[in-house]
């Protein structure tokens, strides 16, 4: 099931505020009441065409979003670090999430803003301290992202929150597959219609049950939390005016254009 967000169609009877709903065969979405993620699947009886609306982010996190660093080993060695002996954790706040087709804002302070391809996770429920074996127990579905990051800030500052948490440095989307399983999918970003990542979701270093299981022993993670897992090596700067697509193979593509340089 792919659930999307998104805004109504201008001069519709559905009003002005974001609506949740359910895509059907690609090109009609069918109406939910409320948020699925807080009040389950409740069908509406109105269909409307994909195409008349604008999709938003699938989900805006009332918390946080966790970030696992280097979870790639050929990123690591791009990065000229060492594979890590445990997830390498960060967060972006819930202010820096933009949808598809939304700008990424290019800020004044950076001179280098970097792409870097991920699988997002969404989170169901309040956790903590999740077994390995119950972290689907904890997944709403899954999502596409995009860690922007400044790149000369990262290396400047020594460590990685002002050049992650920039406004618009987190897309996300287009929807949340509830029934979207990892295991080899082929993950890649394009710049400009080249393609500058372009890995399997297998490759990994921490799987998916021990970041979770990571993440929830040091904080409790609330619905609508966001997880993103890693990205794998490729990584490089963005082109002002351009377009990033950010595409894992049977989840979808999550496209963006950069703005002019700040």
């Amino acid at each position: 099931m792919r659930i999307l967000r998104f805004t109504p169609p201008t001069g519709s009877n559905l009003g002005s505020d974001p609506l949740f709903g359910i895509l059907e065969d690609n090109s009609t979405i069918r109406l939910v009441n409320g948020d699925p993620l807080y009040s389950g699947i409740q069908l509406r009886e109105e269909r409307i065409p994909l195409e008349s609306v604008r999709i938003l982010a699938p989900v805006i996190p009332r918390s946080k979003v966790v970030c696992v660093g280097k979870n790639y080993a050929d990123h690591a060695a791009e990065m000229e670090g060492e594979v890590p002996k445990e997830p390498i954790i960060f967060l972006k706040p819930n202010t820096s999430v933009i949808g598809p087709n939304d700008i990424i804002n290019w800020p004044i302070q950076s001179e280098r803003v970097d792409h870097e391809a991920e699988l997002a996770i969404v989170i169901s429920r309040i956790c903590k301290d999740v077994p390995k074996e119950r972290y689907k127990d904890v997944i709403f579905g899954y999502t596409i992202a995009n860690d922007v990051t400044a790149r000369d800030i990262q290396k400047g500052d020594g460590q990685w929150t002002r050049s992650k948490s920039f406004d618009t440095f987190c897309p996300l989307g287009p929807w949340i597959d509830t029934e979207f399983l990892p295991a080899k999918q082929r993950i890649t970003a394009e710049v400009a219609g080249e393609i500058k990542q372009n890995a399997h979701l297998d490759e990994m270093v921490f799987d998916i049950p021990t970041i979770i299981n990571f993440i929830t022993s040091a904080m409790t993670l609330l619905p609508g939390d966001v997880i993103l897992t890693g990205t794998p090596a490729g990584i490089g700067p963005v082109i002002p005016g351009k377009e990033v697509k950010i595409a894992i193979e049977g989840l979808g593509e999550l496209t963006n254009r950069v703005s002019a340089r700040g």
